[in-house]
């Protein structure tokens, strides 16, 4: 047993060697030539093993990204020999690939336009200029593909201490959104774009971006969705599934329901929690935790419950209508001058008879434009709950313009 870690060690090693002469400047074909035999049936997980080494060891994950490229050339012999991940109809490595398949005619359709573009004139070009705009939308659905993958599948890889190749792929799906957009601005402009200038933009920035988002699908089909159906456990491809439908599929979407496909059900075991937690749809949270988070949103909410009993308010740092603990219990009736309480009491009976779920109002109180919203609250049934009033200062919302991105200015 020994021997066989410490042959596991030494592989390992060489195959970080491999990466450091790579980006050292050695070549491709040099490292192919001297490592031939190592490299010659390493698989998936082991890749990915080997670039999260090297991250937990100090390199920066930019510059694994910066020649992640040249890693998948140098295994790309071994990669292609590997069979793909043995994935049935319904599973998540099954949809993702549904989806690669339809985005890889997406691109080949395009690339055929804009062939045909270069030589196009009048109605013709007009034609194509309005297929490309078409095939251009499609390409921007690759966005719910990215995001399971960020959202779903990443933390559960995550789980199992895989971080680093899941970052530095998240990295290259943000270039790629940044590029669809930049075409999208092209697409809009083309009236105003000269034939040269638009050659030049679709040898500059359109199919580099085609040739990156290839690129990604064949990392993702030889690389993660290997590794991961080596990592993840059913259970937790179950989770994936059920989580899926949330975001939303690109192109295509699954057919069919996967199932874990198990010789008995699972023990499902009761999950002890310390009191002072409470177990929540999508995670679990201290009470201090949640009264922290409420008093700390930028707005102030107050619930009524079904019979319309006060029973919470937020204690936010800017309070926009006085609320004191003596309102709980009140009838919210009360709550309101006589001159406006049918307004508030009207509102309540259409949600408690389902004639509306919303109703919103704003006015100017003190300088401020203040927006008051009222939601009906029901449970998974339908059946009412109360009332939540939720209540904003939106005069420094309505001052915003264009964007302003997270790294914009510096942290304080």
């Amino acid at each position: 047993m020994t021997e066989l870690i410490n042959n596991r060690a030494y592989r390992q090693e060489k195959l970080k060697e491999i990466i450091r002469e790579l980006h050292q400047g050695s070549s491709v074909d040099a490292v192919k030539e001297r490592f031939r035999t190592l490299i010659k049936d390493i698989g998936s997980t082991e890749i990915s093993q080997l670039e999260q080494a090297l991250i937990d060891e100090g390199m920066p994950e930019e510059e694994i990204k910066r020649l992640c490229d040249v890693h998948v050339s140098v295994f790309q012999d071994a990669l292609d020999r590997q069979p793909p991940p043995d994935a049935v109809p319904g599973h998540p490595v099954h949809t993702f690939r549904m989806e690669n398949a339809a985005l890889r005619k997406v691109i080949e359709t395009l690339r055929s336009t804009i062939d045909r573009l270069a030589l196009a004139e009048g109605t013709a070009r007009d034609d194509l200029l309005k297929a490309w705009h078409g095939l251009q939308q499609q390409l921007l659905e690759v966005e719910n593909h990215y995001s399971r993958k960020e959202n779903i599948l990443f933390p559960y890889l995550e789980k199992h201490g895989i971080t680093g190749p899941p970052s530095v792929m998240w990295s290259t799906h943000d270039d790629i959104r940044y590029n669809l957009k930049q075409i999208g601005v092209l697409l809009q402009q083309k009236a105003s774009v000269s034939r040269s200038d638009l050659a030049d933009k679709i040898q500059s920035l359109v199919l580099p971006t085609l040739k990156t988002i290839e690129d990604m699908i064949y990392k993702e089909e030889s690389i993660l969705f290997p590794m991961s159906m080596e990592t993840l456990s059913e259970d937790e491809w179950q989770a994936v599934a059920d989580q899926s439908d949330d975001i939303g599929y690109t192109l295509v979407a699954p057919k069919t329901k996967w199932e874990p496909v198990r010789s008995e059900a699972l023990p499902t075991a009761p999950t002890e929690l310390p009191t002072e937690h409470l177990q929540l749809a999508t995670g679990v949270l201290k009470l201090e935790e949640i009264e922290l988070i409420l008093n700390h949103l930028p707005i102030d909410i107050t619930f009524v419950d079904k019979d319309n009993v006060v029973r919470y308010f937020s204690q936010g740092a800017e309070r926009i209508f006085a609320r004191t603990k003596a309102i709980i219990g009140r009838k919210v009736e009360n709550c309101h001058p006589p001159e406006s309480v049918h307004v508030v009491t009207e509102i309540i009976e259409d949600f408690r008879m389902g004639k509306r779920d919303t109703a919103d109002f704003w006015i100017n109180l003190k300088g401020q434009l203040v927006y008051i919203r009222y939601f009906a609250v029901r449970d998974d049934e339908g059946q009412y709950v109360g009332v939540v009033e939720v209540t904003q200062n939106i005069t420094p919302l309505q001052a915003l313009q264009g964007e302003k991105r997270l790294l914009d200015e510096p942290f304080q």
